[in-house]
C-alpha cells in the first residue's frame, strides 16, 4: 500500500492488545486499594459531602424560587469560549464548571426546577434550555 502516489513507503500498524482482560483488571484494582490503604486513614472525611447532601435535598415546591433557580443557574458553562483574532481562533477556552466540585448537585437542582415548572405549573421551559 502506497502513502502517496509519489513514495514506495509501506505502512505498517502495530498494536498491543491484553488476551486476558478480567485479570488485569483485578490485579489494578488490587494495587488501587493497596495504594489508597498506605496512602490514607481508613477513616476519611468528605468536607464537602453534608453542603452536596443540602443541595440535593432542596426541594422545589415554589414557583417563583423554580424561576429564580432556572435563571441564576446557566444551562452551558459560561467561561467556555474561543479566543478569536481577525476571524481565527487562537485557542479554545475549555468549561471550567466541570472542576466546580458542586457542578452535579448544582446542575440537578436546575434540571428538578424546570422539570416542577413543566410538569405541575404547566409552562413552557424552552426559554432556559
Amino acid at each position: 500500500m502506497k502513502v502517496f502516489g509519489n513514495t514506495n513507503s509501506k505502512i505498517f500498524l502495530a498494536s498491543w492488545v491484553s488476551l486476558d482482560r478480567a485479570q488485569t483488571n483485578d490485579d489494578i484494582s488490587q494495587q488501587n486499594i493497596s495504594q489508597q490503604s498506605i496512602s490514607s486513614p481508613k477513616f476519611r472525611y468528605d468536607v464537602l459531602k453534608s453542603l452536596r447532601k443540602w443541595v440535593d435535598e432542596i426541594e422545589v415546591s415554589d414557583r417563583k424560587l423554580a424561576h429564580r433557580l432556572c435563571k441564576l443557574i446557566p444551562s452551558q458553562c459560561p467561561f467556555e469560549r474561543d479566543v478569536k483574532l481577525f476571524g481565527k481562533t487562537l485557542f479554545h477556552i475549555p468549561p471550567m464548571c466541570k472542576l466546580n466540585p458542586l457542578y452535579d448537585e448544582v446542575v440537578g437542582l436546575r434540571f428538578r426546577a424546570m422539570c416542577f415548572l413543566a410538569d405541575k405549573c404547566g409552562e413552557d421551559v424552552s426559554q432556559y434550555c
